[in-house]
């Protein structure tokens, strides 16, 4: 009987020696770090499509500076404003480097602007009147991105179409009429966001330097011919929707 309790104990302790041996040859765990937080960064580069609307102001002042084809000394006939909506549309290509925005746009505006006002040379009392058509921009743009938010300014050529008339104050019969299409310079700013991927909304002002140039109306069998030098400057305020192709949002680590 004794003898089968050594035997038992010896048993039980190679068995306990085998379990701790087992454990002890067993790989530690590996510590895994747990993944960096990605942030998610808008992207404004590549190819945008975009509408566009508002109002704007165009201000004309004309100065009678011949009649009948014969120069005067200049007479100024007075200003007015030429105010109305805009709509329209724009394409433009952008490329981001860091916080750093550059691109190019054209932009294309059916505009209906209309003003008036009585000349102040007239014996026979008259009015002019003046309409903007459209409104084109060619513009490069400089802008600094926070994520989905951009701050932009830009600069470039305009152009104007407009279409001027003078009538007769008492009676509204026109006596004089005539248009030109003119190119100056713009310069504007904006700031846009984009509020789902690929889609942005911004709000915009551009202010037009359109020139001074000498405007000629034909003679009519009511009137002889006259210029007249039309200095315009154009203030106009958008609110654009774009959709842009390309540009992927990208991870910040």
């Amino acid at each position: 009987m004794l003898r089968f309790a050594v035997v038992g104990a010896g048993l039980l302790s190679i068995a306990g020696f085998t379990g701790t041996a087992s454990a002890a040859d067993l790989a530690a765990r590996t510590y895994t770090k747990a993944p960096a937080f990605v942030a998610p960064v808008y992207d404004w580069s590549g190819l945008y499509l975009g509408l566009n609307g508002g109002g704007a102001s165009s201000h004309d002042c004309l100065t009678i500076t011949s009649v009948a084809g014969g120069a005067i000394t200049p007479n100024p006939e007075g200003c007015h404003n030429a105010t109305g909506g805009v709509a329209g549309g724009q394409i433009g290509y952008r490329w981001q480097t860091t916080n750093w925005m550059f691109g190019v746009e054209a932009q294309g505006d059916w505009a209906d602007l209309k003003g008036s006002n009585a000349s102040l040379t007239a014996l026979i009392p008259y009015t002019n009147q003046t309409k903007v058509d459209g409104i084109g921009l060619f513009t490069g743009q400089l802008g600094y991105a926070w994520n989905n938010v951009l701050l932009y300014v830009k600069g470039g050529a305009a152009v104007t179409d407009n279409k001027y008339t003078s009538f007769f104050t008492a009676t509204g019969v026109p006596f004089n009429q005539t248009t030109d299409t003119r190119w100056g310079g713009a310069v504007g700013t904006g700031v846009e966001v984009s509020f789902a991927p690929n889609w942005s909304v911004a709000a915009e002002y551009d202010h037009l330097f359109m020139g001074n140039p000498n405007v000629t109306f034909p003679a009519t069998n009511t009137a002889v011919t006259r210029s007249d030098n039309i200095r315009q400057d154009v203030d106009m305020g958008t609110v654009r929707l774009n959709y842009r192709f390309g540009g992927p949002v990208i991870a910040k680590y």
